[in-house]
């Protein structure tokens, strides 16, 4: 066993053209370790002493600085590259860029970015004559700020952090105050604090381990906010906290008993509610309080296995959306607001085979269903006279969806529009007059989308599913089977993978890279039955849709089999793991970020975050039909002795997400029976969690290093001297 190479010895180490002078990766030892299963079933696993709760231990810590002097090491040759990647990508980003102002309570409220800073600056005007979204805008692109008023300048609050994030801020009621949630380690462990916008002043109290969840009520005094359990950080307790009161003396309003759910606040489209929402993967509770008086939270209808429902009111009633009795593709129903069963709901717009109902948005005169309908996107607009018309897209591939829209009572709909090759696009329509404006698209510097093109693509699975694919590739491409492919894939949770705009990617179509989304099962792209075919007990489904992908696209002609890579992060990591263990041959190269990846030994343990969350995501491998499946297919234990493809893992020490020695394991038993002399780099961010380092370009620098070991495996020239 060879000991960790030193720091030092890795620093001095450079990679040339000469494979003899490559240096040697570093190893681990390995100690026996027994994970026991609660009905008796053992598995070895010589790893599990890099599990370190408290992120200290000297001999951890020394193996994960190792494998990043390592990756150091192999990629300095690479560098010019990488550095080259930075700068385009960094390049094609207006860096004192702002977001569309939305009007709420009297004032227009944005985020915009200052050149050459990494955070932004949370701002609002006040609202007057001659004030709108585009005049804002204008003024925000001209530097003038006169009539600004800086809620947080989240540069100031990150200066001599490694990491800092704000996940949420809201304003009271009256608009004099500000709460918001931060995060200095990135292990979304949040600190609430408190600002008043008329002086400037922050108050001392701060309520630590909160979630990013914060809402007022109506006094202006009282703010409600969910305490996390502080090891599974699992949110537990809603509290109520008036300022000027002690934090530790905060009452409990609501404690979840159940581990398997998530909680979270906000109030109603007509701001009379305060709502607690408690959802788990197959069911959901709702309970509210008028926000006037919220002294006691009623239950909205009780909780029921496999009954999911959300609710919002306005215009003197409920509207849910809903799974119940059967509705797999969810349909919306109506309830007077006194309402408190589910058999007192009365059915408005029922459910579809052929379309999924993802969710809604209430105004006076009309009501916006998002849906999903062939593996896409579409907004329908339903008028009070119930007249009903689609909002239009223009793309065989794209994505479509509400934006903010604060005001109820405007005849405007906002929502964005992006593809593959389309920057992301604000309009507002008119919907009485079918006006429609463009508010804002992405500025992207020197990009003209006329030079790529968008495809959507079906490929039919081993068991005669047909997969949904989004393409995109530089105009003039030829699917002659010998271009290089980077295909992504997630399947997971019913999260779907929308084909959008991609600034990154640019870098890799401008060198003759196709990109693929594939929708495989366990999204939710083809409605709850797509998710469901890639869950639980059907899990191998979203593996082999990829693998079979990939064939597909390879046997088209848009790819040459021998330069395929794939990617995936987090549950698509675990994506990953499975792919490079069912089909080593099929890619070149995996690209797998903070990837979930040690499966059983992970559900087995409760204290983990997430875990108990997830039991009808993954199963409850403390049930041995569970644990033999999932035994079948996690990717820790199902690595053997054969030649494994090129491989980019990453992590990140604080991740909360996927803890860092799930992929500090895979790679460390990797290397132990890998068969090939391909190179595995192992990248731990020292100071990041599970979204990477904090800030808009330091990430880039992260996926600049990743692309450049992308464009080597494939033998992707670095030029662009075509793209000009």
């Amino acid at each position: 066993m060879r000991a960790i190479l030193t720091l030092l010895t890795l620093a001095i180490m450079t990679t040339t053209s000469n494979a003899a002078s490559l240096p040697t990766p570093p190893d681990v030892a390995r100690k026996p370790h027994t994970v026991k299963a609660p009905f008796g079933a053992e598995r070895s696993d010589e790893y599990y002493w890099l599990r370190d709760d408290t992120r200290k231990n000297p001999e951890m810590l020394a193996y994960l600085n190792a494998e990043n002097a390592y990756v150091d090491a192999m990629m300095h040759r690479l560098k010019p590259v990488e550095d080259r990647l930075y700068d385009e990508i960094v390049g094609r980003i207006k860096q004192d860029d702002s977001s569309v102002p939305f009007r709420h309570k009297g004032y227009w409220y944005y985020s915009r970015f200052e050149a050459g800073k990494d955070y932004p600056v949370h701002a609002r005007r006040r609202d007057a004559a001659g004030v709108t979204a585009l005049s804002i805008q204008q003024a925000n692109d001209a530097a003038d700020f006169k009539d600004e008023q800086v809620l947080l300048d989240v540069n100031a609050l990150a200066s001599g952090k490694d990491y800092y994030s704000v996940g949420v801020y809201e304003v009271s009621q009256d608009n004099r105050l500000l709460a918001y949630a931060d995060d200095a380690v990135g292990r979304r462990q949040y600190v609430i604090r408190f600002k008043n916008l008329e002086t400037g002043e922050i108050y001392p109290e701060a309520i630590e381990g909160a979630s990013a969840d914060i809402v007022w009520a109506d006094d202006n005094r009282t703010v409600f906010y969910i305490e996390n359990d502080p090891e599974t950080l699992l949110t537990k307790r809603v509290k109520k906290h008036v300022l000027g009161t002690p934090v530790a003396q905060d009452p409990v309003v609501y404690e979840e008993e159940d581990d398997s759910f998530y909680m979270g606040l906000d109030r109603t489209r007509d701001d009379r509610f305060i709502c607690i929402s408690m959802s788990s993967t197959v069911s959901d509770e709702m309970r509210c309080a008028p926000a006037a008086d919220p002294k006691d939270f009623f239950v909205f209808a009780p909780r029921e296995r496999d009954v999911e429902y959300s609710a919002d009111h306005y215009g003197g009633r409920w509207v849910i959306r809903t799974n119940e009795n059967g509705a797999k593709n969810f349909k919306v129903m109506t309830a007077d607001t006194e309402t408190r069963e589910r058999k007192a709901w009365k059915p408005w717009i029922e459910t579809s085979d052929d379309v999924f109902i993802d969710g809604f948005e209430l105004f006076r005169d009309f009501t916006v269903i998002a849906e999903r309908s062939d593996g896409l996107e579409r907004l329908r607009v339903l008028k009070a006279d119930g007249a009903q018309e689609y909002v239009k897209a223009d793309e065989p591939a794209y994505s479509m969806g509400l934006s903010t829209n604060a005001e109820p009572e405007s005849e405007w709909l906002r929502y964005t529009y992006t593809s593959l090759t389309t920057p992301t696009t604000t309009y507002e329509v008119n919907t009485r007059t079918n006006e429609r404006n463009l508010l804002k698209q992405q500025p992207v510097i020197g990009y003209d989308a006329s030079k790529y093109v968008t495809e959507r693509v079906w490929a039919t699975a081993r068991d005669g599913t047909r997969i949904p694919v989004s393409l995109v590739y530089r105009r003039g491409f030829k699917k002659d089977g010998t271009a290089a492919l980077l295909q992504y894939g997630y399947g997971s949770y019913g999260a779907s993978m929308d084909p959008g705009f991609n600034l990154p990617v640019v870098s890799l179509l401008d060198r003759g890279v196709v990109y693929a989304i594939a929708h495989i099962r366990g999204g939710e792209e083809m409605g709850r039955r797509w998710y469901e075919a890639g869950k639980l007990f059907n899990k191998k489904n979203t593996f082999t849709d990829f693998i079979d992908v990939t064939d597909v696209l390879v046997k088209e002609g848009y790819a040459a089999k021998d330069r395929v890579a794939a990617y995936g992060g987090s549950a698509g990591g675990l994506l990953m793991g499975a792919i490079s263990n069912m089909a080593p041959d099929k890619y070149r190269l995996i690209l797998s970020q903070v990837p979930f990846v040690d499966v059983v030994t992970t559900m087995l343990d409760p204290t983990i975050p997430l875990t108990t969350n997830e039991y009808d995501e993954w199963g409850n491998p403390g049930k041995k039909d569970f644990y033999d499946y999932m035994l079948t297919y996690s990717p820790y234990d199902n690595l053997s002795k054969q030649a494994y493809p090129a491989m980019f893992v990453g992590t990140g020490l604080w991740d909360s997400q996927v803890q860092y020695w799930e992929p500090a394991k895979y790679v460390a038993r990797l290397r132990d029976l890998d068969t090939s002399n391909n190179p595995i780099l192992f990248r731990t961010n020292m100071d990041a969690g599970h979204g990477g380092k904090s800030g808009r370009f330091r990430r880039y620098r992260e996926l600049a290093e990743m692309y450049a070991f992308a464009l080597d495996q494939l033998g992707v020239a670095d030029t662009t001297t075509h793209a000009k």
